[in-house]
């Protein structure tokens, strides 16, 4: 009897032990799992999407300081863009020389106030003169701040008679720390602005 009393103690050791390795066995396998969810869960609430042409494309995210001289370029080349790409249409040219003025400060407003009342805008329309310009290469120093630049490009001008194609050379600074808005979505802000060169290189009659 005593026999049967120690085997059934020593069965029920077991099985104590047995359940409590279990029960330290699930409680792991559980609490991994719900880890696992969970850091699963935060990577994909970090992940941005866009639709782009119809397809579903992942965006990633970047220090700025990585794509800061690429920022730096598209800002100058879409102020120029804007400042020089003209039609002979007063409201298409008053739309485009205000979005470049939300690029750039007082030094493009002077130049821009200039151009006005010499007449040159005036004399795009009475003219049906159209304008176009293309980059050729922009350069900026990213070591210092305010970021200094140089913008070449080639200015296309048709008339009616001729093309005038002349080379555009301009230089600034651009400053950061403006809040990104749908006028200025890189927030920076071009200084300084000056044109060094403008200058005809080739004429071609019509």
């Amino acid at each position: 009897m005593l026999h049967q009393l120690k085997n059934i103690e020593s069965a029920f050791r077991h099985i104590k032990t047995f359940s409590l390795v279990l029960i330290v066995a699930v409680t792991g396998v559980c609490c991994s799992t719900v880890y696992w969810c969970i850091t699963e869960v935060d990577k994909v609430q970090q992940r941005v999407y866009i639709l782009s042409n119809g397809r579903l494309l992942e965006a990633t995210a970047a220090n700025r300081r990585d794509n800061l001289g690429i920022e730096l370029k598209d800002h100058i080349k879409m102020f120029h863009f804007y400042f020089f790409t003209l039609s002979p249409d007063e409201a298409l040219i008053k739309s485009q020389l205000t979005k470049a003025l939300y690029l750039a400060d007082g030094s493009a407003k002077s130049q821009y106030d200039n151009l006005k009342e010499n007449g040159y805008y005036a004399n795009l329309v009475a003219g049906n003169v159209n304008q176009r310009i293309e980059v050729d290469s922009i350069s900026v120093d990213i070591n210092d701040q305010p970021y200094r630049f140089r913008y070449y490009a080639k200015l296309f001008i048709t008339r009616s008679t001729s093309i005038v194609t002349r080379s555009v050379i301009t230089e600034g600074v651009v400053r950061d720390g403006l809040q990104p808005s749908e006028n200025n979505l890189h927030g920076f802000l071009i200084e300084r602005w000056n044109t060094i060169e403008n200058r005809d290189i080739n004429v071609q009659t019509r």
